[in-house]
């Protein structure tokens, strides 16, 4: 019991050290409705703190008082550290909005007219400044495939072929 505390204290203890940052990116491609349905997963407070740097300013994230600005640097962040390419060409994605789930802002986006893509590129260095160990975990589907792979920073590009 005393060797299992042990290890669990120190477990513990390396995670209030060596915090890690990780973000998920899900990309779906709807056939039947010609859209590309994108979705990040962001830890609350790392974007919260990452939004406030770059924007200079003071906000709650979880409670804003003025969501449609909390939307807007939501959206410029994402078009600008998140982009992506369905077959050499880049697509425009429209923010949708975001919701609060747990410790996680979930932001959503999408592209519509979009035929089933036989090749995508992801450009994707969320947090990268602000986190020198960020990990950026993507998944693609098209066609009911699914690839994933992970960018560590500073890696910041993915192609994957369907």
């Amino acid at each position: 019991m005393g060797l299992l505390l042990c290890k669990w204290w120190t477990v513990a203890w390396m995670a209030i050290l060596h915090p890690f940052y990780v973000s998920v990116t899900e990309i779906t491609h709807n056939a039947a409705k010609k859209e590309l349905e994108v979705s990040c997963r962001i830890f609350a407070d790392d974007l919260e703190n990452t939004l406030k740097a770059q924007y200079k300013t003071s906000f709650d994230i979880i409670k804003p008082v003025n969501r449609q600005q909390v939307d807007k640097m939501i959206a410029a962040y994402l078009s600008q550290h998140l982009q992506i390419t369905l077959d050499g060409k880049k697509v425009p994605l429209r923010f949708l909005g975001y919701k609060i789930e747990e410790d996680a802002v979930w932001s959503f986006l999408s592209a519509d007219n979009v035929t089933v893509p036989k090749k995508v590129g992801v450009m994707n260095d969320l947090l990268y400044q602000q986190h020198p160990t960020q990990i950026n975990m993507i998944h693609v589907i098209v066609g009911g495939k699914r690839q994933s792979t992970k960018l560590d920073n500073p890696k910041a590009n993915a192609v994957m072929e369907f």
